[in-house]
């Protein structure tokens, strides 16, 4: 039996209506349906092995989406590679020792076989199981990229209970873990997956108001930018009723300014890594940063305030580092967690915390209050050694309109002065011109040199 047998029945009995919106034009379900049968006997013709370790080098296209779904089909091991990823694809490639790539040009997309053979633990366990793979891999912002293999067999089992059907944002491409869920989800629910060219504030917010958009998942940096950009004046966001947010720490003085202006819009917290998947969440409400994680198939701890998960769809392993679980099977997240009965509520991560004369600072509360600046477009905050404190706290700001750093300084400091401990003040400040965030919409901070 085919192990997308469940979408196939979802996409025969919608075959007329809109499956994904692309280029201003919408494809069907029956569409979809016929492409995916052209890839699996393409497939066949070209002789790509059930198994085979195979990259998709393309984006959300019609044609992508058929082919992703046929790979799992036929038992691949899927390897997604976006433009986000454009100049990190050789050293993917080759992490991944990728057999065949399949390749979008001119509209077309063409599989290329290479000289690479694929043998690796993980791989085999895939074969045994006779299951598809997936491998994610992380942002690599604090280090190497991590390659992380799933079973995608177990990454499949929650799309099998019918939910909602939506119309929805395809804002994160299928190389990232909330982008594989919302084209799972958007599918098995016969919902409307809505592409865009661009992912800037304008071009996302008038693709909701010309196809009556219901969900926009989305990054606490995005939405700030939406803010900056004053975009949501320009296009009617009436259908709009959820917008999720997560990938990072949402700074609290951003979601109060979401919320206020969109009371009529559930704004939800998500939770989710590559190496785990998507945690079922409930924001405690729409301008709150508490939340409930976990839901079937998941499990939550916090030892020594950090947060750990036990997952069924939990990844089988990197393919370039050793085993993240404890002995018991747990995944350490690096979360720092606050708990409030069954609500959690992340600091941040352990690995971004900057101790300043034995007090902790977490970049995302400084930032949070920076950002309620006038005149301030952006900031990130790290840590920077210090011979005396250990490290000090140092601000790297985008400024909407030039302003000299003497001035901009003194201007912080007083802003500061009544609503941060003094040690979380930045002690340095940069004013800076380019962006501080990754293709992703995921705020970008420097190493600390400590």
């Amino acid at each position: 039996m085919s192990n997308i047998a469940f979408l196939r029945n979802v996409f025969a009995q919608h075959c007329t209506a809109a499956a994904i919106v692309w280029n201003d034009r919408e494809w069907s379900y029956g569409w979809l349906l016929e492409r995916l049968d052209h890839w699996k006997s393409r497939l066949a013709k070209e002789a790509v092995a059930a198994g085979a370790v195979v990259s998709i080098e393309a984006d959300f296209s019609p044609d992508g989406v058929a082919l992703f779904l046929a790979l799992l089909e036929h038992r691949c091991v899927l390897v997604p590679l976006t433009t986000s990823v454009e100049k990190q694809k050789p050293e993917f490639i080759e992490i991944a020792t990728v057999e065949a790539r399949c390749l979008e040009q001119g509209g077309d997309i063409v599989i290329q076989k290479t000289e690479r053979r694929a043998v690796h633990p993980h791989f085999e366990t895939l074969r045994q199981r006779e299951q598809a793979g997936l491998i994610l891999f992380s942002s690599g912002s604090t280090g190497k990229s991590k390659a992380a293999v799933h079973d995608l067999g177990l990454l499949l089992e929650k799309f099998k209970i019918p939910k909602r059907s939506l119309r929805a944002i395809a804002f994160l491409l299928y190389d990232h873990i909330g982008g594989v869920n919302t084209m799972l989800y958007t599918l098995s629910n016969a919902g409307c997956m809505v592409t865009v060219g661009d992912r800037s504030p304008d071009t996302v917010l008038a693709a909701v108001a010309k196809y009556k958009v219901e969900l926009l998942p989305t990054s606490p940096t995005f939405l700030n930018l939406i803010l900056l950009s004053q975009a949501w004046q320009r296009h009617d966001l009436s259908s709009l009723r959820t917008i999720t947010y997560g990938t990072e720490p949402m700074p609290e003085s951003t979601l109060k300014r979401v919320h206020s202006l969109f009371p009529n819009i559930t704004l939800q917290q998500t939770y989710g890594l590559s190496e785990v998947g998507i945690l079922r969440s409930k924001s405690k409400s729409s301008d709150s940063l508490w939340m409930r994680i976990g839901g079937e198939g998941f499990e939550t701890r916090i030892v020594e305030n950090l947060l750990q998960i036990k997952a069924q769809s939990a990844m089988l392993g990197y393919l370039n580092a050793p085993s993240p679980f404890t002995e018991d099977g747990w995944f350490i997240t690096g979360d720092v967690v606050e708990v409030d009965g069954e609500y959690i509520r992340v600091l941040g991560r352990k690995s971004e915390i900057i101790n300043v004369g034995g007090e902790k600072v977490y970049p995302a509360e400084v930032e949070s209050i920076l950002l309620q600046m006038p005149g301030v477009s952006d900031v990130s905050i790290t840590g920077e050694a210090h011979p005396i404190t250990g490290s000090i706290v140092v601000a790297r700001v985008n400024l909407a309109t030039p302003e000299p750093l003497p001035a901009f300084r003194r201007r912080m400091r007083d802003f500061c002065r009544d609503r941060l401990a003094s040690y979380k003040t930045p002690a340095r400040v940069e004013i800076v011109d380019s962006e501080q965030y990754s293709a992703r919409f995921k705020k970008m901070r420097r190493a600390q040199h400590l």
